[in-house]
């Protein structure tokens, strides 16, 4: 398999300049919490010639990919491959004996060996198992999911994490299509969102779409996991160290933006006069919100059309009250968005496609 011929990792010029800029030092450490197939990674270590990556990814498949190229780039001696998923990131650190970092990079999308190889299950527009595993030795596929999850987690999953609007319909007709042998493949479950969703109230595209992204990210546990993620990294960040990430649907974009604002504003009364410098920012905007792609890489490259590119670096060290409220936010999980009055933000619309690593 040429690795670089379905390879094409989204914004690669601009992650490599937030990374690298961070890691230039000798003995410097860059953490790569989605290794994928090591696009963006070995242009991290080829940039960043003092470094050393830490490459984390929880598809055995990948990981082994990952490493033969970097084993033929010449990069073998600064790579370390884990095996892991990212939200076990202190303890990735933890056994290595390492304290802080320099750079800590996620790629949110799917990886192009998950995409390309439709016995996984990840699109609708072949038919496959309903599998949907980034990880194929755990137990819980899509397929468990749609023929033994009871009809209202079916629907809050399809609400929450496709923003489904007929989310109820298509939770009540899974379950219906149990008592006919239940759900098997991604044909089945495309022609049964087709029958439910009104023609006339479909987004552009596949009707399913929505659907699929829902379970995939129930699958792999995605929001929950960056969620715990996020503040593990923080916490691991040297001072001068930087936290890059590429988002590719709005729950994701908007749990990454609300987590760097909190460390991006005054931690103090808008009317104090003068701000404690405790109560300062901790975090600097390196990024200035989103990057998006421009025409010509959404046209050599359609999935990063969605993609939210964004960074902070940190200016000084996190104050003892943020730290704690990271300690317990990594074990806490996602927190589905809402507004000023705890119900759900209806502004979030859902972008799936994906980027590639």
């Amino acid at each position: 398999m040429d690795i670089t011929a379905i390879h094409q990792p989204v914004l690669l010029e601009d992650c490599v300049r937030l990374v690298t800029s961070a890691a230039g030092r000798p003995g410097a450490i860059i953490v790569d919490c989605t290794l994928g197939l090591a696009g963006h990674a070995t242009a991290f270590l080829h940039n960043a010639p003092e470094a050393t990556l830490i490459g984390i990814d929880r598809d055995e498949e990948a990981l082994g990919l990952a490493t033969r190229r970097m084993k033929d780039g010449g990069f073998e001696g600064r790579f370390i491959p884990v095996h892991a998923a990212f939200d076990e990131f202190a303890d990735v650190l933890a056994e290595r004996h390492i304290d802080k970092v320099d750079a800590v990079f996620m790629d949110l999308g799917l990886s192009s060996l998950q995409i390309d190889e439709t016995e996984r299950g990840f699109s609708y527009s072949h038919d496959a198992p309903l599998d949907m595993r980034m990880d194929v030795t755990q137990t819980r596929t899509a397929e468990t999911i749609l023929n033994e999850y009871p009809v209202e987690r079916l629907r809050r999953i399809f609400r929450e994490y496709g923003e489904e609007r007929f989310s109820g319909p298509i939770a009540k007709a899974v379950v219906e299509a149990r008592d006919r042998g239940g759900l098997h493949t991604s044909a089945q479950l495309n022609e049964l969102v087709d029958r439910v969703v009104p023609k006339s109230h479909r987004p552009a595209g596949n009707p399913a779409k929505r659907v699929f992204q829902a379970l995939r990210i129930e699958v792999n546990g995605e929001l929950d996991k960056l969620a715990s993620t996020l503040p593990q990294a923080a916490l691991h960040l040297a001072v001068g160290g930087r936290l890059v990430v590429e988002s590719y649907h709005s729950l994701e974009d908007k749990t990454v933006k609300r987590f760097m604002a909190n460390g991006l504003k005054i931690d103090a009364p808008a009317d104090m006069p003068v701000v404690p410098p405790d109560a300062r920012p901790f975090f600097g905007d390196i990024t200035h919100g989103a990057i998006k792609a421009d025409e010509g890489e959404i046209a050599s490259n359609p999935r990063s059309a969605s993609v939210r590119l964004r960074g902070i670096e940190l200016v000084r060290p996190i104050p003892e009250r943020w730290a704690e409220r990271y300690a317990r936010q990594q074990h806490e999980g996602y927190a589905e968005p809402t507004d000023a009055n705890g119900r759900r933000d209806a502004r979030h619309t859902s972008r799936t496609r994906r980027g590639r690593r």
